[in-house]
């Protein structure tokens, strides 16, 4: 039985471009109010930091594989209903998310993270053909689907 387990977290890069909240606010605040707005602007914008970090903390999907069975956020699907799994990273992985994308197929794909697994979808009376995740160690997802699946 093999296990895998990854959340999708942010990069660091996200956590900093998020940090523009605090002098955004403080830009807004600083002309309001008639005590020290600066002091009011860092502080509103402190607050609204922490709280977009623990918001999106909180939100990052899960990649689990466990006991014949795949979840990928809140979705959910037997392992032996999948069929070929297969990784792409850089330019590929980019067509895969875009210009060779299907419409019909159940996507989860953060920006922040370049690899992707594209899992086919082995059911005949299923109408999605695949899945496209990603995720930052797609052979060890793609190992742990495979023995999944025996």
């Amino acid at each position: 039985m093999s296990h895998y387990r990854e959340k999708l977290t942010p990069s660091l890069w996200v956590f900093v471009s998020i940090a523009l909240v605090i002098p955004a606010s403080i830009i807004v605040f600083a002309p309001l109010t008639t005590i020290d707005g600066w002091l009011v602007g860092t502080v509103v914008g402190v607050v609204l930091y922490v709280g977009l970090i623990g918001t999106i903390w909180a939100m990052a999907p899960v990649l689990d594989v466990t006991s014949g069975i795949v979840r990928v956020g809140r979705a959910t699907i037997p392992a032996d209903l999948l069929g070929e799994c297969t990784a792409y990273r850089g330019e590929e992985a980019r067509e895969q998310r875009g210009r060779l994308a299907d419409a019909r197929a159940w996507l989860c794909i953060r920006g922040w993270i370049d690899p992707v697994v594209k899992m086919q979808i082995a059911d005949p009376q299923d109408p999605t053909p695949y899945w496209l995740v990603s995720t930052r160690r797609p052979g060890d997802f793609i190992d742990a689907v495979t023995a999944s699946q025996r």
